[in-house]
């Protein structure tokens, strides 16, 4: 059905900037706790294993969420609610990381925060699709994640100042525990910005005529609409690479073990993040070029996959602590490449009333594999040594690079 252009894309400026901002305080207050947590863990007498088993069922419950929020979502009239809630909630448990005791504690908290971003992640996603034209998907994914890897950028600069000098005059050098209070305040200026900043949008569908009344939240089921082949491919591709795609903690942890100290941990995410906010816009820019000529975006997430596999190829061999530098920072290329553009890909492959669904197919099958990956990594870890997990990664990775390439042809 036609899009009514008053209702389809009502705010696109605003709610493109205002969904960029609140990304960009929400990853300022994840990244300051994201980094330093192995580290954490290990001083409650945590592992591998144990990182493992929080970050898999961290991911299970938030796989489930995210298959749940998109089909909620093509049946939402508003969904803005959905998204300030999954902000909220996700926030107001990090500052509880201070008060944890034992490493079981840390999993609920985890549980609690990767269920909130999978309820929201769907609907804010179709919101941005309904706020641009086709052919902006993928600058404005592109832009909202250099918003967010910005965000990625300063928290672990804020955590790094707090753990050092800065701390020190507050008495909290070194530690931790201030990290996780300090990442409150920009947690609350996601949500406020997320509450006051981001406009609502309206199904495709929408028509005036047949509105629903301000108290009715829930819209009639949209018709059934089948999901495309293509999408199903690409969605085995995805599935694939992430098998190999453990936590990001597993690389912290491999470099800590390659002799980089606990307190330079947040520089290794500031390096990382470098990259991935300079390199987002531009790539999402790049997909839309390539789908104006003819050209798939899926050959910018191939070559993603194809640097993912080097990075875990050097984090494997570990040849120096230089080269674990080296490989962080290009690792944030395999981010820049593959985020904005398999999402606008997933979109571009389906019909507007089956966005939500698609979306939540994809982030549910990435959230299980990854909670499978997680799962095989901390045990291979465990039972043969740091390098055999990180070679599988490699060789999965290039295996779906390939099976994305084919995917081209249907």
């Amino acid at each position: 059905m036609a899009a009514n252009p008053a209702n389809s894309q009502p705010s696109s400026p605003r709610n493109i900037l205002a969904f960029g901002i609140t990304s960009f305080f929400n990853d300022t207050a994840t990244e300051m706790a994201y980094w330093v947590l192995p580290a954490f863990l290990v001083s409650l007498g945590a592992g591998p294993a144990q990182l493992g088993l929080i970050e898999g069922l961290a991911e299970s419950v938030a796989s489930f969420a995210k298959l749940f929020s998109g089909y909620l979502t093509d049946r939402l009239d508003r969904r803005k609610p959905l998204v300030v809630a999954g902000y909220f909630v996700a926030n107001a448990v990090k500052p509880v990381l201070a008060m944890t005791t034992a490493w079981w504690q840390i999993l609920l908290i985890r549980f609690t925060d990767r269920l909130a971003k999978g309820v929201r992640g769907a609907p804010r996603d179709v919101m941005v699709a309904e706020s641009v034209e086709k052919e902006r998907l993928g600058s404005a994914y592109g832009l909202i994640q250099s918003f967010d890897s910005a965000g990625a950028i300063a928290g672990p600069l804020i955590a790094l100042l707090l753990l050092g000098r800065l701390g020190a005059r507050w008495g909290i050098a070194g530690n931790v525990r201030g990290v996780f209070w300090a990442a409150a305040l920009p947690g609350a200026l996601a949500v406020l910005v997320a509450l006051f900043g981001v406009r609502e949008t309206r199904r495709p569908d929408h028509q005036p005529e047949h509105a629903h009344t301000r108290e009715q939240l829930v819209t009639e089921a949209p018709p059934r609409v089948s999901l495309s082949r293509s999408f199903y491919v690409v969605l085995v591709a995805v599935a694939l690479f992430s098998l190999g795609n453990s936590s990001d903690m597993f690389l912290v942890m491999r470099a800590q073990n390659a002799g980089i100290r606990v307190a330079l941990a947040p520089l290794l995410g500031l390096v990382f993040n470098l990259t991935y906010t300079f390199g987002s816009w531009p790539a999402g820019w790049c997909s839309d070029r390539f789908s104006r000529r003819g050209f798939s975006r899926r050959w910018l997430a191939v070559a993603g996959y194809l640097i993912f596999a080097g990075v875990y190829f050097v984090f494997g061999r570990v040849p120096s602590t230089f080269a674990i530098w080296i490989a962080m920072a290009v690792y944030g290329l395999y981010y820049a490449l593959t985020q904005p553009v398999l999402k606008a890909l997933v979109v571009e492959t389906v019909s507007q009333e089956v966005r939500g669904r698609a979306l939540g197919i994809y982030f549910f099958a990435t959230s299980v594999t990854t909670l499978v990956a997680s799962l095989i990594t901390g045990e291979l870890w465990k039972i043969y040594g740091a390098g055999p997990p990180f070679y599988l990664s490699a060789g999965l990775a290039t295996v779906s690079a390939g099976v994305l390439a084919v995917s081209s042809l249907f």
